[in-house]
């Protein structure tokens, strides 16, 4: 999102490549972007980085938003726009295929059956490797599966959705879900917008920077997680980006965080906090700072009183 200028903030294409190139000289090739993101600039600068290194990448781009206002047959997850949109990104990113194609969102009027048949269709042709989606409810992704596993179709392999120490509440049901189909999962926004970096410690601070538009983030939660994060990163003298990061890596072992960064320097500091892992004790106290309320029927279901008319005292002698 953050490779071109068009939406009043990201990068310029020096400052791009510049960032591009040290996220290879950490060992990275997994990119994501969208049809969407600047206006096509983003598709456009990473065509033109890959180029001559397009096998070492895993590349990953979306489809669903809108690319021309006011024309239903340009938006959505129909068979039409997700045709017209691959072939578009595919011309910007000078590739004859995508490792991975992202739905980008659910739109609550396509087919389920539509959707997945045109998707296995994409990767019959294989303009298409592999698909995933992202910002959907759990219940329409385990309903794509299924249906993909019983008429012999691809499925979803991979998740995206917003996950970090503030947002938590994919926890109740779509990081369940993903586990169960193994789906490997990329949390967007993983610093909370700027909130796990450091900026925000500081409660005068709560109103300047990207948070000052308002928001659940800007509230006392948001701000006891961010002194805890705080706490962690001053003991082991490490960045709170870091440490945030860090907290994802290990409370998720199919996780890939998407990274977004302005500058060279800020994806640098981001991809180090591979070097170092957190304790138990760190990860406990982090969890415990930003912990939910699951809610029903999760919380009921793991009430001792109903685990035992479920299990009728049998329950500790069951693995599972």
């Amino acid at each position: 999102m953050t490779f071109g200028e068009e939406w009043g903030w990201g990068s310029n294409k020096e400052a791009s490549k510049k960032m591009y190139d040290c996220f290879l000289s950490h060992g990275g090739n997994f990119l994501d972007t969208a049809n969407r993101y600047t206006e096509g600039t983003s598709e456009r600068f990473v065509g033109e980085f890959i180029k001559s290194e397009r096998d070492h990448i895993v590349l990953a781009t979306k489809f669903t938003l809108f690319d021309k206002n006011g024309d239903p047959n340009y938006s959505g997850n129909h068979k039409k726009n997700m045709i017209r949109s691959l072939e578009g990104s595919l011309k910007r990113l000078q590739t004859d295929y995508v490792d991975i194609l992202w739905v980008h969102a659910w739109d609550f009027t396509t087919d389920v059956r539509e959707l997945m048949r045109a998707l296995n269709d994409a990767v019959a042709s294989g303009k298409v490797l592999h698909i995933g989606i992202s910002d959907t409810p759990a219940w329409i992704v385990a309903k794509a599966n299924t249906l993909a596993e019983c008429m012999g179709w691809t499925p979803f392999s991979c998740l995206q959705i917003e996950y970090s120490l503030f947002e938590r509440t994919a926890e109740r049901d779509l990081l369940p879900m993903a586990n169960d189909y193994s789906m490997t999962v990329t949390p967007w926004a993983p610093l909370a917008g700027g909130l796990l970096t450091g900026k925000y410690t500081d409660k005068k601070k709560l109103s300047e920077g990207r948070l000052k538009e308002g928001g659940l983030r800007k509230s006392e939660r948001g701000f006891k997680i961010a002194e805890a994060v705080d706490e962690v990163a001053h003991r082991l003298g490490k960045p709170q980006s870091q440490v945030a990061l860090n907290w994802i890596r290990r409370v998720s072992n199919a996780s890939i965080p998407i990274v977004g960064a302005t500058s060279e320097k800020q994806l640098d500091e981001s991809l180090r906090c591979l070097e170092f892992s957190l304790s138990d004790e760190d990860v406990s106290k982090l969890s415990f700072a930003s912990d939910i309320e699951v809610g029903f029927p999760h919380d009921f279901l793991k009430r001792p009183a109903i685990q035992e008319i479920i299990y009728g005292g049998t329950r500790k002698n069951i693995d599972i």
